[in-house]
């Protein structure tokens, strides 16, 4: 099992709401209403932690190791969401969030295939640890900055474990869980359509369609774009990070080089014959 030592070490990295922010430096000359306003839909998208755990939990029910990890995830997301909603309470408690607006973003998913799901969210855990960075460099106010680096590297250590967990699944179902990767990172690795896509603000109930991201059910719809387009930044610079901290992590997984997103497309057709022909290693 994986749980009880990524446990260790995530309790190891662990911080303190109350000693580890730097409540006392803040500076109100230094922060915006359009700032804070971005921090309340922050503090907002990752409340949607909570519908995406109770996915986890469902389409993971065979797999205990998995979900119990979800238990130190889910608590570190909604800290976040936490943190973001007292840096509003103590400086700008107009901004924060009613109850009414976080219950909005918990509606249900629609299943999906438990492979894809955890490439899905390693390379959103990959895209919010630089989507944090940028945030922190935007802002000019001390103590939200040191929080958006806080929030920071705990999504790079989210990604981490993902990759533990994309590892073992290829130990264990081998090229069927290849594939699955390699297909999420094409999408995700794609720089011409991959700038905002994350799970927040993907479609997961076609019932609800258009209204089914986490995105639509923000009390501003279009903020994200704007959020990354004008506000903290995120260019192809930034961009290239994300794509660039995708790939070489597949190509350490896949053990195969995989230096653009040209390669990966290469390895998922080839994959994907080989799938189609009954080629692919059994399970």
């Amino acid at each position: 099992m994986l749980y009880p030592e990524l446990f260790k070490s995530l309790e190891a990295a662990r911080w303190n709401m109350e000693k580890d922010i730097p409540w006392d430096d803040f500076d109100p000359a230094l922060i915006t209403d359009e700032q804070l306003q971005t921090i309340k839909m922050n503090a907002i998208t990752e409340w949607s932690a909570l519908p995406a755990t109770e996915m986890f939990l469902r389409d993971n029910r065979n797999d205990s190791d998995f979900s119990a990890f979800m238990s130190i995830w889910f608590y570190e997301e909604q800290k976040h969401a936490l943190v973001l909603m007292e840096y509003l309470r103590r400086f700008a408690p107009e901004y924060v969030p009613t109850e009414e607006e976080l219950h909005r973003v918990r509606f249900e998913f629609d299943p999906a295939p438990a492979m894809e799901t955890l490439m899905l969210h390693f390379c959103g855990e990959i895209r919010l640890t630089h989507w944090y960075k940028a945030a922190a460099q935007w802002h000019t106010e001390p103590v939200i900055k040191a929080i958006y680096e806080t929030l920071s590297k705990d999504e790079a250590r989210h990604a981490g474990i993902y990759l533990k967990y994309m590892r073992r699944a290829i130990d264990r179902i081998g090229d069927q869980a290849r594939l699955a990767f390699a297909k999420i990172g094409v999408l995700m690795a794609n720089t011409k359509t991959a700038k905002a896509l994350h799970p927040t603000n993907l479609h997961v109930n076609k019932e609800m369609y258009p209204q089914d991201s986490v995105q639509s059910h923000l009390p501003d719809p279009g903020w994200l774009e704007r959020w990354l387009d004008t506000q903290i930044h995120f260019d192809s610079i930034w961009e290239g990070k994300v794509v660039n901290g995708i790939l070489r992590n597949l190509s350490t997984l896949l053990e195969t080089p995989i230096r653009t997103a040209k390669d990966l497309s290469r390895y998922r057709k080839e994959m994907s014959t080989q799938a189609r022909d009954g080629q692919l290693a059994p399970s």
